[in-house]
């Protein structure tokens, strides 16, 4: 499946009412630890797939979707599980923190 991006339009339907846990990165295109993490979640869609969502959301494209999840500075990494924000991560991690992350909500 690999990494979604979410859009505000859908967040609802792919992300509040996801049976399994939502990792999402809210990102830019401009910020470069954002970019650095890319690969990462690329890498945690794959080892993830059937157990957790790994999405990204564009804070530019997606302001809403950022303002009312209080994004202050990016990367911020939020998990999503039985439609609420559960847990969060500002700034880039390596995949072994984003997988503990993960680990912890399934």
């Amino acid at each position: 499946m690999g990494v979604l991006h979410f859009k505000n339009e859908k967040f609802e339907e792919e992300v509040l009412k996801s049976d399994k846990p939502v990792l999402i990165d809210f990102w830019a295109q401009w910020c470069g630890p954002c970019r650095a993490v890319t690969p990462i979640l690329e890498e945690l869609a794959k080892d993830y797939e059937g157990k957790a969502v790994v999405g990204k959301v564009n804070v530019d494209e997606e302001g809403e979707l950022a303002q009312e999840y209080k994004i202050m500075s990016i990367p911020t990494v939020i998990l999503f599980k039985n439609g609420q924000a559960v847990d969060k991560i500002i700034g880039a991690r390596t995949k072994r923190d984003y997988a503990a992350f993960i680990d912890k909500y399934l």
